[in-house]
Parts: structure tokens; sequence; C-alpha cells
């Protein structure tokens, strides 16, 4: 028995049976390209999903793990972090933010932001406590998280979920005026879903939700955890919109692979959370802020989130080409280097992602019918042309 083959039957031995591993081991990998146990090379267009903003192994992102792994990992948050302190001032300087708080994912920034909203109005109101979320949104894995998702289908084997927590549809202003009432806290979206595959909402409906907020003293919650960091073309993609969310949350592509999240939020909010009232154990520890301090300072650059908007517009092109050449998407959705491509035959998304691994391509599912590209931002011209070729090869024998 080879190695690889040892591999994956030791991790069906020990391993919680909750994901569907791909047949391979991954080895090593640099740039957008990834090696298996057996040499076999990938062009990564998933990204971690949208997670590796830098690719795999980048060298500037390497230097400062390194030198800070030297000094100093973690203590507590009793003790102040330098590293944390440079990254939040770089947060709060690039935003609308005031504060920030740090966690380690993208599902502890919105247990955070929910807390500090409930907190926050039910000190003022003790009745103003409901969240408005929306149907078909994804804001993490926990019991909170899911139940602000509001799909039946990941929730019903949970129950029961969190009380106080209403589901509006998405882009559906009377959906939503339809729940706002005395006892509303606050509204949470994501202004572009991620797992439906790259569905943005319209910005003449963000703003009216933004007006609702502010005439009716609600808090406006975005969840950037994917669309944030530059992913859009933006830093932050309601920048795009124009509109300045209460709370932001943020991770995925914050640390560029390493674990991280943050709940960006205004002074008047922030105030909620007092000494006892929330923490994190990890959250701000010295190498994860080391490592999304050069995630920042290279995305948060004018001139690259203009190429991520040029790479858009190469890669859209060739995909609608080779969708057309082959019947192949209904619709190709994109907002920056974040594809949303809806299959057209009756296939799953993981028989096409099956394909794609014999063609030597990493791709990420959208739900069973969708297929998403979500590579690094610094991704080479070389790898884009590479990775949709066998995307082609992908759909000829699809």
């Amino acid at each position: 028995m080879k190695e690889e083959e040892k591999l994956l039957e030791t991790y069906q031995k020990v391993m919680v049976p909750n994901y569907l591993p791909a047949d391979f081991i991954p080895k090593s990998a640099k740039g957008s390209r990834v090696w298996d146990s057996n040499d076999n090379e990938y062009i990564d267009l998933g990204g971690g999903i949208a997670v590796n903003s830098l690719g795999h192994a980048n060298d500037e992102l390497i230097e400062v793990l390194s030198a800070q792994s030297k000094k100093l990992w973690h203590l507590s948050n009793f003790v102040a972090s330098e590293e944390a302190i440079k990254l939040g001032e770089k947060l709060t300087d690039s935003t609308f933010a005031d504060k920030v708080f740090f966690c380690n994912s993208g599902s502890e920034a919105n247990e955070a932001a929910i807390k500090i909203v409930r907190k926050f109005h039910s000190s003022i109101n003790q009745d103003k406590t409901e969240i408005i979320s929306f149907n078909n949104s994804f804001h993490g894995r926990s019991i909170l998280n899911i139940t602000l998702g509001g799909s039946e289908d990941s929730g019903k084997e949970f129950s029961p979920l969190i009380k106080g927590i209403k589901h509006a549809i998405f882009n559906d202003i009377n959906s939503v005026k339809n729940l706002i009432s005395e006892r509303t806290a606050a509204i949470i979206i994501e202004p572009i879903q991620g797992e439906t595959g790259i569905v943005e909402a319209n910005k003449e409906f963000l703003k009216e939700i933004k007006n609702l907020c502010d005439s009716n003293s609600i808090s406006l919650i975005f969840d950037e955890v994917q669309s944030g960091v530059g992913r859009t073309g933006h830093l932050y993609a309601y920048m795009k919109y124009e509109i300045e969310p209460d709370i932001l949350t943020t991770a995925k592509g914050l640390g560029g692979g390493f674990p991280i999240g943050a709940t960006l939020v205004s002074d008047n909010l922030a105030q909620t959370l007092q000494p006892g009232t929330h923490g994190s154990t990890f959250g701000g520890n010295h190498l994860a802020c080391a490592v999304a301090n050069k995630v920042l300072d290279i995305v948060n650059c004018p001139d690259f989130l203009s190429e991520v908007k040029i790479k858009e517009n190469i890669i859209k092109t060739r995909l609608e080409e080779i969708s057309s050449k082959y019947s192949l998407f209904s619709e190709i959705r994109s907002s920056g280097l974040w594809f949303g491509c809806d299959l057209v035959k009756e296939k799953s998304s993981f028989e096409f992602l099956d394909i794609a691994y014999g063609e030597g391509l990493i791709l990420v599912p959208a739900g069973s019918d969708k297929i998403r590209l979500a590579p690094a931002l610094n991704i080479e011209n070389e790898d884009i042309l590479e990775g949709l070729e066998k995307i082609e090869k992908v759909a000829s024998k699809f």
C-alpha cells in the first residue's frame, strides 16, 4: 500500500467524518501551485476558500512569522501585544471602525458582534434583543451562526437553536421591513453571499437597510469574513457600496492562511464589552497578528487592489468563452477574484471537482450545483492561464 493510501485510510480511522477530503494528500505548495505525496502538481484556484490571500508559503509572510516565532508566541490577554496594537491601528486607520476585538475565526468574530449588539441595546431596552439575518446566508458553524444562516437543513439536527433570530429574503427590502419591530437590535448581512455562489446585495437594497437601521436605532453588521481583505478589489466590500456598517467581521484572508479573526466596531458599541464580558484565549496572539500586519501592508495598496480587478476581467472573460463552448455554466458571477459559476448539466459540483483533481486543478464547491474560484490575490498570470486551460479540459470531460 502506498504512503498516500495509508494516510487516507488512517484519516478514515481517526478523523470525525464531517468532511469529504479529496483522494490525494498535499505535501507542499508555493504561490498558486500545490504538490501531493506522489509529486503530482495542481493549480490552486480555490485559495483555501478565500483564505490564502497571498498564495502558499509567501516569502514575506514566512519571514515575519519566523522572526516573531523566535521572540514571543503567547502570554495572555492580561498583557498587551505590540503586534495586536499595530494591527488594530492599521485596521481602524483603514476602515470606519474605532476599535477592534481579535479572535481566531469568522465564527468567533460573529459571536462577538452579536454579543455586543445584544448587550448594548438590551441595556437601554431589555426587550431589544432580536436579530434579523437572511435566508441562505452563511456566518459559521457554531449554534449561533447556523441559526443566523437560516437553513433548515443545517439547523434542524442541532435544535433547539438560538431564540430571537428572524430571517428576511436577500435583496427584498419589504421582507426586512416586515420583520422590524421595537425589539430589533441588529441586522446582520453578507454584502456578498459566498456559500450561495457569490451573490451580491443590490446597492439600493443595502442603502435602504442602512436607512432603516439609522431611523430605528438598529445596529448594522456586515459579515465580511469571505469578502474582506482585498477579495473584491476593495479592502472591504462595504467600500464598494459606500455604506458604513456599525460592526464588521473579518477573518479568512486577514491571516493569509494563519488563523485570525477580528470584529471591527464603532466606539459607542465597543464600550459595551468591559473587562470580563468577553474574551478569546488565543485572540490577538503575537504570531497571528505579526502575519496579518504584513498581509495588510501588502494588500492595502491601490496598485495591488487595481490588479485584483484586472485579473478578474481576464478570468471572467475566459470562463465565459469556455462556458459558451461547452454549455457549462448558466451564470457566472464575480466580484474581484471571487467567482460563482452555476453548472448547467444535471451533475453535482463534487463530480466536477473530482474531474478537476484528476486534471491537476483545485477548486471549491458552492452547494451541489455551483463552483467557486477564490485564487490568491497575487496569482501569477501564468498560473491563471494554466488554471483556465485545466478548467476547459474538465469541461470537455464533464
